[in-house]
């Protein structure tokens, strides 16, 4: 993948946090740090994009015990499947 360059200037209070992060959460570098907190952002912007459409569309069946089990045994199914 290529990286492109980008330049930003901080107050120091907010310098001193990306550091603080840098250092405390394992990240190897401010970029590193920056990047993933872009890459949420950008997860965010696609949940609450599929929230929206999702509170535009149809009414579908409410969800009674039995599409909870169903989706519960869906779960175990998958995780048993993945460990073999």
């Amino acid at each position: 993948m290529a990286m492109s360059t980008m330049n930003i200037s901080l107050p120091e209070s907010l310098k001193s946090f990306v550091d603080e992060q840098v250092s405390e959460r394992g990240f190897g570098t401010s970029s590193e740090y920056v990047r993933e907190l872009i890459r949420k952002d950008q997860d965010r912007q696609c949940l609450r994009g599929l929230l929206l459409a999702g509170a535009a569309s149809a009414p579908g069946a409410p969800a009674s015990p039995a599409y909870f089990q169903g989706l519960r045994d869906r779960v175990r199914k998958a995780a048993t499947s993945s460990r073999e």
